[in-house]
């Protein structure tokens, strides 16, 4: 079963949470609701991603950005035509250079459709893009919650994600991925927004700048 939300339905399903979670309606009472943060669901939107993995969301912005200026509208085909210095100069590291032009061939080459992952199921787009070298968990959740706003998503690879909770909940902190996980059941099927909460928690407590 696909559930998504929508801008039509995001405060209300914040609400939803903040009656089960006293944590959630502390930081709705402290912050208010927060963004509607979304991405479109396109080839640019994976190589983004990428480039946030284990990196400050500024550093990636900043690679990204430099990536656009240089080709333009970022598509498989003008990806791959830039040398490695080329990449290099827009903050690629060697790993992630590999990363982005193997997901540029499987989209040229149709192994992987992204139009076609709109009718699959969670599960069913996690196995259609963990198929590409590069992309793990993180990735994918973060694919189906800001590009085609699945509802519920938990990245437990987030530690941002992760730390907010730990905070909001004062729970250990070697507390494990498996118990945070058995704590996320109550939260279904709107855990994706249970995630934007604790992102806007992590981001206000820290005055972190978007």
């Amino acid at each position: 079963m696909i559930i998504n939300f929508s801008s039509k339905n995001f405060k209300q399903r914040c609400n939803l949470l903040a009656r089960v979670e006293p944590g959630f309606k502390a930081i709705l009472d402290l912050y208010g609701y927060p963004p509607l943060w979304s991405r479109p669901p396109a080839f640019a939107t994976l190589i983004h991603i990428i480039l946030e993995h284990q990196v400050s969301l500024a550093s990636a912005k900043a690679a990204f950005d430099k990536l656009k200026n240089k080709i333009g509208i970022i598509t498989p085909a003008r990806l791959l035509r830039l040398s490695d210095s080329e990449m290099r100069s827009c903050y690629f590291s060697r790993q992630k250079m590999g990363y982005a032009r193997d997901l540029a061939k499987a989209i040229l080459s149709k192994k992987l459709v992204l139009k076609k992952l709109n009718s699959l199921s969670d599960e069913a787009i996690r196995v259609e893009l963990k198929k590409v070298k590069g992309i793990g968990d993180w990735t994918v959740d973060v694919y189906l919650l800001f590009a085609l706003q699945r509802a519920d998503i938990f990245p437990l690879g987030d530690l941002a994600m992760i730390k907010a909770l730990k905070e909001i909940k004062a729970l250990p902190k070697d507390m494990s991925r498996m118990e945070i996980l058995k704590m996320s059941q109550s939260w279904k099927p709107n855990r994706s927004i249970a995630t934007m909460l604790l992102w806007h928690h992590y981001i206000k407590t820290r005055n972190i700048k978007l």
